[in-house]
């Protein structure tokens, strides 16, 4: 049968994200929206005689930047060459941006076959925290959300202007803290209930116990038996604090980039997700 490809529908970006759970990569309960709202026109499937059989996704931050996640194929049509065309079509959609990704150790060789050079790996800590109120960290408001957008272009050296005014905004299974003094703000930190547990990223602040002080919050804020943290390779203080704390790091990404990496600073705790970075 021909294979078609076409653009998501936002309404199908949750049908994504359920084969995305159903492959253990737990998403958020709240995720769709705000996925779509980073850019509408970057999520693509693969239709097989009228039927989504392959995902993913290549979200266009800015004009520079472009973030690569959700590829997927449904078990009966793996090893048909559909995955692999789905990615060339969605990959036009870049342009001629730097793309990112997150992808498993073992497809490493295939990424660099199509220009992904390693810049380091993303690892996910386990665990569990006590929540603890903070009297300087509270929900963020409307009003923050330049400055919001303004610490994550610095922490992770690129522009998305769409996903975070929606990740940043309330929604009923995420919410965002900030953590401010009298005249700016220090930090910020995003929980979202999942599949299973919570996740909370991104994880914005000067050192890791100012990130385990905002984890906290947030855990007071929406309680988790369990809790999901996504650090980058090169933050060993966050990774050794969560170890310190009972945490256990379950698996390992490879943080790859076709294009130049965007220089990301020490404020940069956590991720957001490995899905749009």
């Amino acid at each position: 049968m021909k294979t078609n490809f076409r653009t998501a529908r936002a309404e199908e970006i949750a049908a994504i994200l359920d084969w995305a759970a159903e492959e253990g990569w737990n998403p958020g309960l709240d995720d769709a929206p705000a996925f779509h709202a980073a850019d509408p026109e970057g999520f693509f499937l693969a239709e097989v005689g009228g039927q989504p059989v392959a995902s993913i996704s290549v979200v266009n931050h800015s004009k520079t930047f472009a973030f690569l996640g959700l590829y997927l194929c449904r078990p009966d049509f793996r090893g048909q060459g559909i995955g692999l065309a789905l990615w060339k079509h969605a990959l036009d959609h870049a342009g001629t941006r730097t793309v990112g990704l997150d992808g498993v150790a073992a497809q490493q060789a295939n990424y660099a076959r199509s220009g992904f050079i390693r810049a380091g790996a993303t690892r996910r800590f386990e665990g569990h925290l006590d929540g603890a109120a903070h009297g300087q960290i509270s929900p963020a408001r409307p009003e923050d959300l330049e400055n919001l957008a303004r610490l994550d272009r610095t922490a992770n050296g690129v522009s998305r202007p769409g996903f975070t005014a929606a990740w940043f905004a309330p929604a009923p299974d995420r919410t965002t803290l900030v953590w401010r003094n009298l005249t700016d703000i220090l930090g910020v930190a995003t929980i979202r209930r999942c599949r299973e547990g919570a996740k909370i990223g991104p994880l914005i602040g000067e050192t890791a116990e100012d990130a385990v002080t905002l984890a906290r919050a947030c855990l007071g804020a929406m309680p988790a038996g369990r809790v999901i943290v996504d650090v980058p390779s090169e933050n060993v203080a966050l990774a050794a604090r969560l170890r310190n704390l009972g945490f256990e790091m379950t698996f390992e990404t490879a943080r790859m980039f076709r294009g130049p990496a965007p220089e990301t600073d020490d404020t940069l705790q956590a991720i957001a997700t490995m899905e749009l970075g």
